[in-house]
């Protein structure tokens, strides 16, 4: 037998302006795009915005349903609209932040494992890993690059392709 260990790295940030103009700007349009969120349930709403090597930027927001496996996360609303039209632009960084009126965020609000393993395909199609930045509105920020860094025991069968 074999112990074995695994460490992730990440940046963490106390407020926007500690981040380069272009995460902030992000981090700003992923607040933007809670506005469009479906979420009279839970009432937590959830934006993310993708900024592409084009300079283009992709929003997304959670869609809930009465029927709730019917509903979608912001981030695979917005990383599904990706490859779905813009999958020659690659993908520099996704911002993710969330809000509710029922009680205080004070840490980012990390995705759930179907939208890590998600992101993980995406990031296999451009070659290369993204940026992920969490941002907590009142609370810390959160980068850190490419999805292994949340799940480091990705699904991938290369027979597959």
């Amino acid at each position: 037998m074999t112990n074995k260990e695994i460490k992730i790295a990440f940046e963490e940030y106390y407020n926007l302006d500690e981040l380069t103009p272009a995460d902030k700007s992000l981090c700003l349009e992923a607040v933007k795009a809670l506005a469009t969120s479906h979420s009279p349930y839970s009432e937590f709403r959830v934006g993310a915005a993708l900024r592409l090597k084009s300079g283009k930027i992709i929003h997304g927001s959670n869609q809930e349903n009465v029927a709730y496996p019917s509903g979608l996360c912001a981030e695979r609303v917005a990383l599904f609209n990706w490859s779905a039209n813009y999958a020659d632009d690659p993908i520099e960084c996704i911002a993710i932040t969330a809000h509710t009126d029922n009680f205080e965020l004070l840490k980012p609000v990390t995705p759930c494992g179907a939208c890590l393993q998600v992101f993980a395909e995406c990031e296999n199609m451009q070659g290369k890993p993204m940026d992920v930045i969490l941002y907590c509105q009142k609370g810390q920020i959160w980068k850190t690059n490419g999805v292994q860094s949340f799940l480091p025991f990705l699904f991938f069968e290369d027979r597959l392709q």
